[in-house]
């Protein structure tokens, strides 16, 4: 096919377009908090357990939308999946734009969650296989970068638009829908993953009777050994990671002006200056993540998220606690958490089922999330230091996780992991791409 020759030949277009979807899934997460927990809260009268039902919507249909489009996007293809996606999100955006009541706002949460869920699990997939050799790791953590920039972009109009009530919220609206027209724009001169197209035309050509050997393209497969451990760790990890980042992302301004007494514009300019030391520390990252100093790196981003919250849950939080979580995780996060698990999910799984693995930890992390984001800003109001305690537990879980059970999982065929692996027991470290 002369369009994935093309796409080849230019693999930064590929991981800076299919990697877009993770700067709307920040800066959606990110406007969403600062606009119906802060900008829409008053003038549409939403209390506690109306922000906590819209966001928490958010993420469970997040949840949905990659669910089914991970699986989608393995059987039918990247590039049609998130394109489509893209279309859903700008739909949904507007509606949040528009919105002069609440109905308006659970139709676009909920949109917005089923297009970036659908979107993530492909899009990583596509950088991950249309990447040269020996820099796969470095451009799916650069999907990450991008992730911080929507976070970045978001603050910064936050902080310095100089604009309350509900027009703030819809210029941080506005901003999302024309990201997304313009990168769906350029989507379209992609082309289908090469890997994917031979994969999948070998999947589909094979008429013999199914022996001993998996051949890892069915859903079923993905809940044998050995790939039904990596989904395990890589569930398990993600989740526990995320839900202190997915507070912090969510909830963050809520806690900032209903714990600590602050005000919005405030928070945002405070998060802003752990930023560049962010971006920094995440281009060090892509730098030698695949390399064998990757795990070294990984522990000491870790211990930093450890510590990062066990600050408000030994102190409590106010002010200066809640600022040194953000500066404190946000420094760790470069190192681990989601950039860390994304490359992971590359490497664990074979190509059918790269997507749909993907999908489905993404879809289980978020659930979890998205059930915990339903109660957050009551349970937030009447026992904020036993919620930054469960947290802290939850990062030392995911760092137990990533330091101890992912290096001894397998790897599949054609993979490049460069942290020291070795297998877990009962597995082959051979699997059919």
């Amino acid at each position: 096919m002369p369009g994935n020759e093309n796409a080849a030949r230019n693999p930064w277009k590929t991981a800076a377009l299919a990697g877009m979807a993770s700067y709307l899934d920040a800066a959606a997460l990110v406007t969403s908090g600062i606009a119906i927990g802060g900008y829409y809260a008053g003038p549409l009268r939403l209390g506690a357990d109306a922000i906590g039902a819209l966001l928490g919507l958010q993420t469970l249909a997040f949840a949905v939308g990659a669910l089914f489009g991970g699986r989608l996007g393995d059987r039918f293809g990247r590039r049609k999946v998130f394109t489509l996606s893209l279309v859903l999100y700008a739909a949904g955006v507007l509606l949040l734009l528009v919105a002069a009541d609440p109905a308006l706002l659970y139709a676009g949460v909920v949109a917005t969650g089923l297009a970036i869920g659908a979107d993530l699990p492909v899009s990583l997939a596509l950088v991950n296989e249309e990447a040269p050799a020996g820099r796969k790791g470095t451009m799916v953590v650069f999907s990450g970068m991008l992730w911080l920039a929507g976070i970045v972009a978001v603050l910064v109009l936050s902080s310095f638009m100089g604009v309350q009530g509900l027009t703030g919220g819809r210029i941080l609206f506005a901003h999302l829908l024309v990201v997304a027209v313009a990168v769906l724009l350029l989507r379209l001169t992609l082309s289908e993953s090469a890997e994917w197209t031979a994969a999948r035309r070998a999947a589909d050509a094979r008429t013999t009777a199914r022996s001993e050997t998996i051949e890892f393209s069915r859903v079923r497969d993905l809940f044998r050994a050995p790939t039904r451990y990596a989904l395990l760790a890589t569930g398990l990890y993600y989740a526990a990671w995320n839900l202190g980042a997915n507070t912090l992302g969510q909830f963050g301004t809520f806690l900032w002006t209903a714990l600590a007494g602050g005000e919005v514009a405030q928070f945002s300019q405070l998060t802003l200056v752990g930023l560049p030391v962010g971006f920094a520390a995440g281009l060090l990252f892509m730098r030698v993540v695949d390399t064998p100093s990757r795990h070294t790196w990984f522990a000491a981003g870790s211990g930093l998220i450890v510590l990062a919250w066990a600050l408000p849950a030994l102190l409590g939080p106010g002010k200066v606690t809640l600022v040194a979580v953000m500066l404190i995780s946000g420094l760790g996060n470069s190192f681990a958490g989601e950039s860390v698990y994304k490359v992971w999910s590359q490497e664990l799984f074979p190509t059918l089922l790269r997507a749909t693995a993907q999908g489905v930890t993404m879809a289980f992390t978020r659930a979890v999330a998205g059930l915990a984001a339903l109660g957050t800003p009551a349970f937030a109001l009447g026992h904020p230091r036993p919620l930054f305690g469960a947290l802290f537990c939850l990062a030392l879980t995911a760092a137990v996780i990533g330091l101890i059970w992912v290096p001894r999982l397998p790897t599949t065929a054609g993979s490049e992991p460069m942290a020291p692996r070795t297998p877990a027991s009962g597995t082959s470290r051979r699997t059919a791409v």
